[in-house]
């Protein structure tokens, strides 16, 4: 059964009174709010902080483990692309997770977005694809392939959030009055008044 919803349903009696303009009256001016930031600080981050913190834990577990071991097996051209593929694994990972730590910090309120973006030159961001022919990586140890995989969707993901991140922030820095032009208003406000 579908859900009715009117305009009761959106409405708060609740007046944030980071809308009340210089009078003390709510503003008409809508404020908006940036999905993108909802989603980064949400349940969602949450599952993707995890996953990715498993990840990087079962490919740490697989390379440090029975991945010598199969990488032992290999002929020498797949042993060399074993080597390859797993120092672009652990890299992928490591750029992965340096993010996911960075915007739980901001979600949690241990840092500011500003302190953040100061860091965030630190967290290099690039979409690596695997590192060797197909024909070799086709004989690498599955299980290789596969944690080569699901760290290459998660990569896709992250990239995609934080670009959204980053043109969000853009946006509203954009759209915020400068410091001038709020003093500017204030003065104006207060001329007005009298």
């Amino acid at each position: 059964m579908a859900r009715q919803f009117d305009d009761s349903t959106f409405n708060s009696s609740r007046i944030d009174s980071s809308r009340l303009d210089p009078s003390g009256h709510e503003s008409s001016k809508p404020i908006a709010i940036s999905f993108v930031q909802k989603l980064a600080a949400s349940d969602g981050f949450k599952a993707l902080f995890k996953e990715g913190m498993a990840l990087v834990e079962e490919s740490a577990g697989y390379l440090d483990g029975a991945g010598r071991e199969e990488s032992r097996q290999l002929r020498r051209a797949a042993a060399m692309a074993y080597a390859s593929e797993s120092m672009r694994l652990t890299t992928r990972l490591m750029q992965m997770a340096s993010w996911l730590l960075l915007q739980r910090a901001v979600n949690e309120r241990e840092m500011t977005m500003a302190q953040a973006a100061s860091e965030k030159h630190r967290v290099r961001l690039a979409r690596q694809e695997v590192a060797c022919a197909p024909e070799l990586f086709e004989e690498l140890p599955p299980r290789l392939r596969n944690l080569s995989f699901k760290s290459m969707r998660l990569q896709a993901r992250i990239l995609h959030l934080d670009q959204s991140l980053f043109a969000a922030r853009a946006g509203e820095s954009l759209s915020e009055p400068s410091p001038i032009a709020r003093q500017v208003e204030r003065l104006r406000v207060a001329f007005a008044a009298h």
